[in-house]
């Protein structure tokens, strides 16, 4: 049986709008490159991704004046109007080279902290029981629920809960089949895990780095250059 092989899939069409920002948050300068840049670089940098789709709006330019982008490792798709039209668009990309039982790694263009030590106990850990799983934080702080009014009504147990991260891996033609499964009946998708747990299949978590953060407002950006420059020593 050939082996299994790991491809990478960046979702890069979003505008981020709470950014408040001139561009797109994912061209947005971090430590002497684009937040893209070092969220796909990170990807790359992984000895087994064979090679990286990222999917883009249509006409963009500023992808264009990458030239990490222009890497031959990595391929560029049509982006769609949500996350998962985007992650669709790569995966159809990818037909050409995977197979059904390859793996593949979604990860989020504005997480540029990812560290190699996460992809790798993520890749290890997957590869290793055969099933899917997501990078994701244990939530420390107390949690609680509240009514439409915001009056506390219970203190939920935070031994249950985690906060999802990416890369997210799972097998190409799982993940390709649960998201045009899950859209194809209105389901609400907010994560490839969502998917593929609405779709049946089981999903694990594998503790992550609290630096793997996603730039959302403009303060992360001051914390992602601290985390990066930590990373870099």
């Amino acid at each position: 049986m050939t082996k299994a092989r790991l491809w990478g899939v960046v979702p890069a069409a979003g505008v981020g709008q709470r950014m408040g920002a001139a561009c797109p948050k994912q061209y947005l300068p971090l430590a002497g490159a684009t937040v893209i840049e070092h969220s796909v670089q990170a990807l790359l940098d992984h000895p087994r991704i064979e090679r990286v789709v990222v999917a883009l709006q249509a006409n963009d330019e500023r992808a264009a004046r990458l030239p990490l982008l222009s890497n031959p490792r990595v391929l560029r798709a049509q982006g769609g109007a949500e996350r998962c039209d985007s992650v669709l668009s790569a995966l159809s990309a990818l037909q050409k080279f995977a197979y059904d039982e390859d793996w593949v790694l979604v990860h989020d263009a504005a997480r540029p902290c990812v560290s190699a030590a996460d992809i790798a106990a993520l890749v290890a850990r997957t590869l290793e029981s055969g099933l899917g799983a997501v990078l994701a934080q244990p939530v420390l702080d107390t949690l609680k629920q509240v009514d439409v009014e915001g009056r506390v009504t219970t203190t939920v147990d935070r031994q249950q809960f985690w906060r999802a991260q990416t890369p997210q891996m799972f097998r190409f033609a799982e993940l390709r089949s649960a998201l045009q499964r899950a859209l194809a009946q209105g389901q609400l998708i907010t994560d490839e895990a969502s998917a593929m747990e609405w779709a049946g299949y089981p999903v694990q978590v594998v503790e992550g780095s609290a630096s793997n953060i996603k730039i959302t407002r403009p303060g992360d950006l001051e914390l992602a250059d601290y985390y990066l420059q930590q990373i870099a020593q």
